[in-house]
Order: C-alpha cells, then structure tokens, then sequence
C-alpha cells in the first residue's frame, strides 16, 4: 500500500481524537491536519483548535455547519417523525453525515490522500462516517486508529494522553465520553456501562433535573410550514436560533433527557443517556399538528415507514438512495403539515395543550358529541357490517358452518 502523505483527521477534541492527532503523526509520519466541524458545541471550538495546534496539527480547518445540520439533517428527520427503537431522536446519527460531508470537502481541498476519524470498532459512528466518504470519494484512504492500534481501552488511551502531555477531558475517575450538538448531546461508556447504575446528575449539561426545575410551568407555541418549524411564539426565527430558543427553555424546564439500551448497528447492545431538549418539544408539537392537518391513511402509511427511515440514518445511509427516496415521500407528505402546537412544559414533562391549523382537517360540527346536521348516525351500520363481513365468515368457517 502507498505512502500516506497527507490525512484529515475529523477532530473534537476529546479523548480518543486528541490521542489519535499524536499517534498518527507518529506513526504515519504524514501531515495531519485538524478538520473541526462546529455543529452546536458552543465555546468548545475555540479551545479544541488551539488544543489541535499543540498536540501536533499541521493546520486546522474549522467549518461552520450548524445551519447545514439543523436545516439539512435535523428537520428532516423531524418531517419523518423519526426515532430509533426505544425513543432515540437520532442527534448523533444526524451529525455524522453533515461532518463527514464537510471533511471530505476539505480533504479535496487540501488534496489529501487519506482521512481519518475516532471511531472505535464497536460502535456505530465507523460506519457512519465511513459510508458518507465512500459516498464522496470511492476512493479515499480511510485510516480507523481504533481498529489499527495496540491501544485496547480508554483506560489505555488515558495513560497514553498522560504519557504524551495531552490533556483530555475525561478521567480514570469520571471516563464516560460525551459527544455534543445543537441539536443533543449524549453520554456513554464507563459508570454508565452499568445498566442498573443510575447516572449522577451533575453529567447532565443542557437540562436540568426535574426536581430543580421550576415549580411553574411554561407554556410555548411552535409553529409548522409544510413540516418545518418556522416561529417559537409568533416569532420567526432561522432554524439555528429557532432549536437554540427551544433547547434553552425545555431545559430549563427538565425536558428531553433519555436513558435507553439500544441495538448498536455492529450487534451489540448499548447503554446510552441522551439530552435533547429542543428536539423533545418540536417532535411532540409537530405531532400535534400533523393530527389536524394529515390524512388518516397517509399518517399510517409514512408512520408504516418511520422504523426503517430511523434505521437507515441510525446505521449510516444517510446517503443512500433508499434513504433519499423515504425523504421525497416523506416530504410529499407534509405539503399541508402547516400550523400551531401549543406546548407545556414542567418538571421534565412536555404536553401538547393545544393545536390549531388553517388547512385543518378537524371540523367541530362532525366531531361534536351535540346535536349536527352533517352526519347520519345510522350510516354506521352498514359501515360496520360490510367492515365485519371477513370476521364473520371467518367465524362460521371456525364453527363448521
């Protein structure tokens, strides 16, 4: 196989791409280069730049990527109503793509021959970052540490930081990784790999607990053009500030903090604690308003598809063509997904308290329990027996009839 000569590393600045920035100078021998993808980290960026610079980065890119992921990734996904198994809004999944995508255009950029990401071998991010170049360039060299080296834990990867002068977030005492967007920020791996152990709140970061949230509920009203979320309150807003507002006021208020065993994409199993505040509540409201403004049949059809929709994005086809063919039907769908859900929020609890739309299929004067003028009762008699014709043959066929 060649030389190496030049390698984007995707680089967060957490332990495992702090350790690999080193190792890979080390034993490449080649120019590394920081690609820092800023998709809602907040101040982070600042300081892993400066981080990357001393731990051996030839040069460091940063891309701003917060509206691309919110607009290109997030709301889609939301459009879809898409959550994996026990409730899992995707907030990782979604990323990787978007980073992948804006890696690899650096990668061209500076003409590299290779990229490189922190993904272990266990989990579900070498895939998904590993489709998304394959997707960009068939055929780039992908260099996956954690599948290379002789370093077998993160206990491993904390001597060596120590052993290199790298300073890492996480310690032998408190070695859970965290991986934060704008969208949601999740915990994994060390205390928490005890599924009975119940997390210490002081992990939690874009929510407080429910205990200490106010003792008086907020009421917000979110508001839908043909799926996507457009005001907070009357308000219009672009999609960064729109979530930024959301996550603000649902955490505050406790929301949006999950504690699940998923099915990890390799096979196993895996205990992961997310928060995502803002997404809660939009997922809930556009719920809402998708109940007055969505056809029965239709609903049941894309609902039908909303496992697999969740699937391909949890297991890396973001890209895929079958991904992409969902998200046209999907968006087919939401043309008249347009109006109001009014929200409450207290003590970690997000209620749907009220929906309103103008193209509403909700009409009072056949839905009333009074006295109507459009709806013959009687008619549901032979709606009723026609619905029940297989049932009945079906019985007379069980009794020798």
């Amino acid at each position: 196989m060649s030389q190496v000569k030049k390698i984007v590393l995707a680089y967060s600045g957490g332990l495992d791409t702090s350790v690999i920035l080193k190792w890979l100078v080390e034993t490449y021998r080649a120019e590394v280069i920081a690609y820092v993808a800023d998709v809602g980290q907040g101040d982070e960026v600042a300081e892993v730049c400066e981080k990357a610079k001393k731990t051996g980065a030839s040069r460091v890119f940063v891309k701003d990527l917060r509206a691309a992921f919110v607009e290109d990734a997030v709301f889609p996904a939301l459009r879809a109503n898409a959550a994996y198994e026990a409730g899992y809004l995707l907030g990782t999944s979604l990323a990787r793509p978007i980073i992948a995508e804006g890696q690899m255009d650096v990668a061209h950029e500076v003409g590299a021959d290779a990229v490189s990401h922190g993904a272990t071998g266990k989990g579900n991010d070498q895939v998904r970052f590993e489709l998304a170049y394959y997707h960009f360039d068939p055929a780039i060299r992908v260099i996956a540490p954690w599948r290379e080296w002789d370093l077998r834990s993160r206990t491993d990867c904390i001597a060596y930081a120590k052993a290199h002068g790298i300073p890492v977030p996480v310690t032998t005492e408190k070695p859970y990784s965290s991986d934060r967007n704008l969208f949601h920020i999740s915990f994994e791996g060390g205390v928490l790999e005890d599924p009975w152990a119940e997390p210490n709140d002081d992990m939690f970061v874009l929510t407080r607990s429910p205990e200490r949230a106010p003792d008086r509920p907020v009421v917000v009203e979110v508001t839908f053009e043909a799926g996507v979320p457009v005001a907070v309150d009357g308000e219009r807003q672009g999609a960064v500030a729109l979530l930024e507002r959301l996550n603000a006021l649902a955490g505050e208020h406790g929301v949006g903090r999950l504690d699940i065993v998923e099915s990890r994409a390799v096979g196993m199993k895996s205990r992961g604690v997310y928060e995502t505040p803002g997404g809660t509540v939009l997922h809930a409201a556009h719920r809402a308003v998708e109940s007055v403004t969505l056809d029965r049949e239709v609903m049941r059809i894309r609902d039908s598809l909303v496992p697999e929709y969740a699937r391909l994005a949890y297991a890396g086809y973001w890209f895929s063509p079958e991904r992409e063919a969902l998200q046209r039907f999907v968006d087919e769908t939401q043309r008249r997904v347009t109006g109001t859900a009014r929200m409450k929020l207290y003590k970690g609890s997000c209620a749907v308290v009220g929906r309103k739309s103008a193209d509403s299929l909700y009409r009072p004067e056949f839905a009333t329990f009074e006295r109507d003028n459009v709806y013959r009762q009687a008619d549901a008699d032979g709606f009723i027996r026609i619905s029940s014709l297989r049932l009945r043959l079906d019985a007379l066929r069980a009794r020798g009839l």
